[in-house]
């Protein structure tokens, strides 16, 4: 009995989508080596119940409020969590996966795959396995991330309509500075205008 029960696996899992997220812990709780401890709503909701129940593993998705998925690893790696990341998304975009890795994501799958999938992906990923959706790999190797954390974060800003001088005023820059980033990020992703530049960043996972 003792030996099963140090076989589990302790899980949260954070899913801003409340139906989806007790899809995924109704299916994983079927699982014999799989406890579901906790289920958060959002990223900072995430990062407060890895920090109380020190899960083995944290599945989660990209985008949720108040921190992505991404953010809430990032956070993890720098602060030397022992509790690995599992991401689940739709998002089958490359420059996800390259942030993802980079945050120290040790799994990526996408949300359409079978659930026996799911669990046996979560069980590696427990192990120590690197678990990446087939073909992501790849994708992500042929499309690297070209912009710098500083210019996704300023066409982040440009994206929601802020002017050079709001976004400078926020990142504490010139907004001399502020327009040489926003060109050579345009100029990077090929675009005509930061419009355009913020969509095609969007579109491949970049911001």
């Amino acid at each position: 009995m003792t030996a099963e029960i140090e076989n589990i696996i302790r899980i949260v899992i954070a899913e801003d989508q409340s139906l989806l997220r007790g899809a995924i812990a109704t299916l994983l709780s079927l699982e014999n080596d799989i406890e579901v401890l906790a289920q958060a709503s959002d990223g900072v909701q995430a990062l407060e119940l890895v920090d109380k129940l020190e899960p083995d593993v944290l599945l989660t998705d990209i985008e949720m409020p108040h921190a992505s998925g991404i953010d809430v690893a990032t956070k993890l790696k720098q602060s030397g969590s022992k509790t690995k990341v599992m991401i689940v998304t739709t998002f089958a975009r490359p420059g996800y996966l390259e942030r993802a890795r980079s945050a120290g994501v040790m799994g990526y799958v996408l949300k359409d795959a079978p659930s026996e999938s799911l669990a046996q992906s979560l069980r590696k990923v427990a192990r120590g396995q690197l678990v990446i959706e087939q073909g992501l790999a790849e994708s992500a190797w042929a499309s690297p991330d070209p912009l710098s954390d500083r210019e996704r974060d300023i066409l982040r800003l440009a994206e929601k309509g802020q002017t050079n001088k709001e976004i400078a005023d926020a990142l504490h820059l010139s907004a001399g500075t502020v327009r040489n980033y926003l060109a050579e990020a345009t100029q990077k992703l090929g675009a005509n205008n930061r419009i355009e530049a913020s969509r095609i960043a969007r579109e491949n996972g970049w911001l």
